[in-house]
């Protein structure tokens, strides 16, 4: 196989542009190219007046070595690498029990069953239909149900956003998360894009039938079943202890519990520091959303070619003199401000788009990094205070019912409260309170988000546009915890596998994925 790599093309090019390029470049007929397989898509927008695609294919080829004794620049012998799963090693007669439905937690199960190892799951929410419905209905009406939301119930915190698949891992691990998506519904250009991603609408069904694998293999999932404590023989553990709807709290045996709980309910937090699992603090974010008119972005970004091309986004980011550093996370192109709450009185905003990004704004979390020394104290827990304080000032300054603070960019800047919307109307429901943002932010992230604004303007042309919105407040970029665990991938009690975002080893829906096959791996070959 040989890989062929920089291969530009027009923004309006088609597949039969790029196989007519590659006979070109190779000197064979297109029809003896056979399977073109992309590798890799992406937008080169450095030269706004010449922005093209740029492509990466691998191909099979009869004479290959021919090819390569030319010697071309981009041209290269490649082996494609399948991952594998390790053999399994695992003797005991108990089911694995996994804590949590979100990426970590179903791809942990999912990998776990394919190779002969069903899983109970346990999910304090709801199945995804019945959550879109709670969620829906808590966007129009302000009423919030704290087990089915936008943070817990089937899927994870992902199923409402982007289901944005870009991530600084490397890991190999990675191809068996994309091929697994795909092989669950989701377009098969996430293969190959350079800024991948699902949308909350098809991933929603990509999660379903996740499901539909998981039930097929012998998997037991159990919805509204809340983990409510651990059972153990010392220092290992022999159950989990479980309050199911419907149901008396029952204890459910097992030596091996895989806690991918996600990183938005501080009770399981509580819970693992009252029975002693070792936890640390660890740095997290905190800020707003931004919302812009999507068009003037895409403009701004790709110049003349704009409309020519899918919704731009972006990705900023600054250390200022002061030492704080600001960066904008999770942009939604095409899409909408979500409210993403858990709990009554704290409000807490996201992004979320559907897989057309067609909606009229843009969002993006517009952040701050926040570490150990900005929550005061040492207990493990202060960074989970440190986000409940300024997630219930916010409800306060929303005005209750769940609205949202929010205040436009040059407001924000003059230092004045806003009192109306300006030609960019924003997308939160259930609604928004014109105020002062700064109000419900600590001054050093109010003054950090000042001071980036017009060098993230400067970067991207109308980031800092006077009419542009701030929602707040956005705080649960990351967990603010991390449940330490050992090369093993256990935590100090045996049995115990802490795992994904929740537990602070992963940051977005791949990492968390990954980690999951990780610690599915270490149960496998666990004797």
């Amino acid at each position: 196989m040989i890989q062929v790599s920089n291969i530009c093309l027009s923004v309006e090019a088609d597949e039969e542009a790029l196989r007519r390029r590659l006979s070109k470049l190779l000197k064979r007929p297109a029809s003896e190219l056979g399977e073109v397989h992309i590798v890799r898509q992406s937008v080169d927008a450095r030269k706004k007046d010449q922005i093209h695609l740029v492509y990466t294919v691998q191909l099979d080829l009869a004479d290959e070595p021919a090819i390569l004794r030319r010697q071309l620049r981009q041209v290269k012998p490649v082996e494609r690498k399948a991952y594998h799963f390790p053999a399994v090693q695992r003797q005991s007669d108990q089911r694995p029990v996994i804590v949590g439905m979100g990426p970590a937690g179903l791809f942990c199960a999912l990998y776990l069953a394919r190779n002969g190892v069903p899983c109970t799951v346990l999910e304090q929410g709801r199945p995804v239909e019945e959550r879109v419905r709670d969620v829906e209905a808590f966007w129009r009406t302000g009423a919030l149900n704290e087990r089915s939301n936008v943070q817990f119930g089937e899927g994870g915190a992902g199923t409402f956003s982007d289901g944005k698949l870009t991530t600084g891992t490397h890991d190999p691990r990675m191809s068996a998360v994309f091929d697994s998506f795909a092989a669950a519904g989701a377009s098969a250009d996430i293969l190959y894009s350079h800024k991948p991603h699902i949308g909350t609408d098809c991933l929603r069904d990509v999660v379903r039938n996740i499901r539909v694998e998981l039930l097929e293999l012998g998997c037991d999932i159990r919805y509204s079943a809340r983990m409510t404590g651990l059972c153990s023989d010392g220092d290992r553990i022999t159950g989990v202890r479980v309050q199911e709807s419907g149901r008396a709290e029952y204890e459910l045996s097992t030596d091996a519990v895989v806690l991918a709980v996600g990183h938005s309910d501080t009770g399981n937090y509580e819970l693992f520091q009252s029975i002693g699992l070792p936890m640390e603090r660890k740095n997290f974010a905190i800020g707003v959303r931004i919302e812009h008119d999507q068009d003037a972005i895409s403009q701004a970004q790709f110049g003349p070619a704009w409309d020519k091309l899918p919704p731009s986004d972006y990705k900023l980011s600054c250390h200022l003199p002061s030492g704080r550093s600001a960066f904008t996370f999770c942009v939604c192109p095409g899409g909408q401000v979500v409210a993403a709450a858990s709990e009554q009185g704290a409000l807490v905003t996201n992004g979320m788009s559907y897989r057309a990004r067609d909606g009229r704004n843009i969002n993006g979390g517009f952040l701050v990094g926040v570490n150990p020394e900005d929550f005061g104290g040492d207990d493990p827990l202060a960074g989970v205070r440190f986000q409940t304080y300024w997630e219930q000032l916010a409800f306060q300054h929303g005005g209750g019912r769940f609205r949202a603070p929010a205040q436009l960019v040059g407001d924000f800047l003059a230092g004045r409260a806003s009192t109306a919307c300006g030609g960019i109307e924003p997308t939160y429901q259930p609604g928004v309170m014109w105020t002062d943002v700064g109000l419900c932010l600590p001054d050093y992230v109010a003054g950090t988000l000042r001071d980036a604004l017009p060098i993230f303007d400067r970067k991207v042309r109308g980031f800092a546009c006077p009419e542009a919105v701030l929602t707040g407040v956005e705080t649960r970029s990351s967990s603010p915890v991390r449940v330490v665990r050992g090369a093993d991938y256990q935590s100090s009690l045996q049995g115990v596998y802490p795992c994904g975002e929740g537990c602070g080893y992963a940051g977005g829906i791949v990492s968390a994925a990954v980690d999951g096959i990780r610690v599915a791996e270490a149960i496998a070959q666990s004797k």
